[in-house]
């Protein structure tokens, strides 16, 4: 396929150089391939017309000047495989946008199919609110060859662990599909606040998106949202704290913070719905490993069946080191708090 980027670093066809707001020179006519079947006619402008603001995209789509086997589309009709699309003269933006770093993770399973990596905190896995670009963009970009890289499933900026790529359409649908029906078996650690009692807890509360004054993305219990059903497990109290397991039944925004936070017991480091005071101590809190200045949320387990072989898949990523170290002084403080009462019996 024509990379439609390439205009807006060579110049038109009969030798002009390329300016800032310049526009794409030509319609273009670009016939969708087996790989490229199935996303969003948006997605798929957006991905090959590099240089272009979405804005500017998502009004040509809404005036007809794009079509698709001439005929009229809106930006929700998904491609099919031998369409042509026919992509009109385009403006770039006055400012090129930020090109992604070409990045590689640590990669916990890889065949010609997917591609499961073990994403790091503070990491976004797309780019758009703010945030140029995200892990998508950067393997990507360190993998020009690939001719078909999609997420399969998101993790919040702040969550890390495993994160599902696609590296074939029909990898990419089997397992949608298999979400869908929830095939899918999603485990996460949380280390929250307060005295977890029960060894196994359902929480099932309907979550509503909604979005602060200041554009942000939000969620929060309300009668008339999605319903949504986390399994907690009680793994080993640490004093004020308690390490929980999660099991997503289903996978809403925000889902397995917001179900702690309603019922109590917020994660630790949770920017958006945890004890701020609590966290900002705990950032300072001497330093080293007794600091934690992340959120303790980590995908560390999933299960589900291999879309071409048809096995059972099990990965599992180590809960990071920044985690595990403030795990450790944990222990280390509750067994000084041991010794301090043994020595006050004896003496």
């Amino acid at each position: 396929m024509k990379d439609l980027a390439r205009y807006s670093r060579e110049g038109t066809k009969n030798g002009a150089q390329s300016q800032p707001s310049q526009v794409l020179p030509q319609v273009q006519l670009v016939t969708i391939s087996p790989e490229e079947a199935g996303q969003r006619i948006d997605n798929f402008l957006i991905r090959v017309c590099k240089g272009v603001p979405k804005s500017h995209i998502y009004r040509v789509l809404r005036s007809g000047e794009v079509r698709v086997n001439k005929g009229r589309i809106d930006q929700t009709y998904r491609l099919k495989e031998g369409d042509v699309v026919r992509i009109p003269p385009l403006r770039l933006a006055d400012k090129p946008a930020q090109t992604a770093p070409g990045a590689e993770f640590a990669i916990l399973l890889e065949d010609e199919h997917m591609l499961v990596i073990d994403k790091p905190s503070g990491v976004a896995v797309h780019g758009g609110s703010g945030v140029s670009y995200g892990v998508i963009e950067q393997l990507r970009a360190s993998r020009p060859q690939a001719k078909f890289l999609e997420l399969v499933h998101r993790l919040d900026r702040e969550t890390s662990g495993i994160l599902l790529l696609a590296k074939k359409r029909s990898a990419l649908t089997n397992l949608h599909e298999q979400m869908r029906e929830g095939a899918f078996d999603k485990r996460y650690l949380a280390l929250v606040q307060g005295d977890w009692q029960n060894h196994r807890q359902h929480v099932k509360l309907p979550l509503f998106k909604y979005t602060t004054p200041d554009g942000e993305r939000r969620v929060r219990v309300q009668a008339d949202g999605q319903p949504s059903h986390t399994v907690f497990q009680l793994l080993r109290k640490y004093g004020p704290y308690t390490l929980l397991e999660a099991d997503l039944k289903t996978g809403r925004t925000h889902q397995i913070r917001v179900h702690l936070s309603s019922s109590g017991f917020p994660i630790l480091g949770d920017d958006k719905y945890g004890d701020f005071s609590l966290n900002r101590a705990l950032q300072k809190a001497d330093g080293g490993r007794r600091a934690l200045k992340r959120m303790f949320l980590h995908a560390h387990q999933i299960t589900f069946t291999h879309p071409h072989t048809g096995k059972e898949v099990r990965l599992n990523a180590p809960l990071p080191a920044e985690c595990a170290n403030f795990l450790t002084s944990l222990e280390q403080q509750a067994a000084a708090a041991r010794d301090d009462d043994m020595a006050k019996l004896k003496g």
